[in-house]
């Protein structure tokens, strides 16, 4: 695809990841439990082109919150203040179209780890009733890396949030995201399967208390839904790139982990 929104995701982009968040094929299941269940994906070839960073999925069947909330808690900016507790500083940088932004997010990671933050390249979809959200790693020329932060690289994050009824859904997360640093890779795998049914469970008690929260914070206020709401100004999507892991500094985390397990431990 050429032209100047070329980095902006396609319509193809959105299916496969909806085909990638319905897979079973090629994907591992290593917890199931309570109505929540993660899988890894399992690539056809696991020759040395394999990725050393598990793309990991989190399906979450919710009986008490509609699709349309899910995909507003997971918009709403303001109200992740409210419940992401691991959440240093989050903010939208500029608009790059109706349903297309870049954004920053930083997040404490546990002592003695250094925290880290992203700047993603986020859009969504909103078809029947499905609801799509997708961002990926990109260079912004006024948001580089930071000292005090290791700078971690979102290859494919996204959410998939389908209704089941008028006030149900099955919500799913996916994500193959590199850390950084240099923390062993079986280190981010075991913990990326710890921490996603922690951060499910989060997110779904924030789309409970979400209606009684924005009752009482602009609550026709939604730019997500409304794109004449933003206030956010525009940005030429050109004066982005992608952000490659391999391009960043890898920050000595080494001493600070243990590391008696291999790397291909899973």
């Amino acid at each position: 695809m050429s032209g100047h929104s070329s980095i902006l995701p396609s319509e193809e982009a959105f299916e496969d990841f909806k085909k990638q968040c319905l897979a079973t094929e090629n994907w591992l299941n290593k917890y199931d439990s309570n109505g929540m269940q993660v899988w890894i994906e399992m690539p056809a070839d696991r020759g040395n082109n394999s990725p050393k960073v598990h793309k990991i999925k989190c399906k979450m069947a919710i009986k008490d919150v509609s699709a349309a909330t899910m995909y507003d808690v997971i918009h709403d900016g303001q109200y992740r203040k409210k419940w992401d507790p691991n959440m240093l500083d989050s903010y939208d940088i500029a608009r790059l179209s109706d349903n297309a932004d870049v954004g920053y997010y930083s997040w404490r990671c546990p002592k003695p780890i250094k925290n880290r933050d992203v700047v993603t390249l986020r859009s969504w979809r909103v078809k029947d009733d499905e609801y799509t959200i997708i961002n990926f790693s990109v260079k912004h020329p006024d948001h580089p890396p930071q000292s005090n932060l290791v700078r971690a690289v979102s290859l494919l994050t996204g959410y998939f949030i389908k209704a089941t009824g008028p006030n149900s859904c099955t919500f799913t997360y996916l994500s193959q995201a590199d850390p950084k640093g240099s923390l062993p890779k079986w280190v981010v795998n075991k913990a990326s399967q710890v921490l996603a049914p922690r951060v499910l469970k989060s997110v779904h008690k924030a789309g409970q208390n979400y209606p009684e929260w924005k009752q009482q914070n602009s609550p026709d206020v939604k730019p997500w839904l409304h794109p004449e709401q933003s206030n956010i100004c525009m940005m030429d999507p050109t004066k982005l790139s992608l952000q490659r892991a391999d391009s960043l500094e890898n920050v000595d985390e080494s001493s600070k982990v243990d590391t008696q397990d291999g790397e291909d431990s899973s």
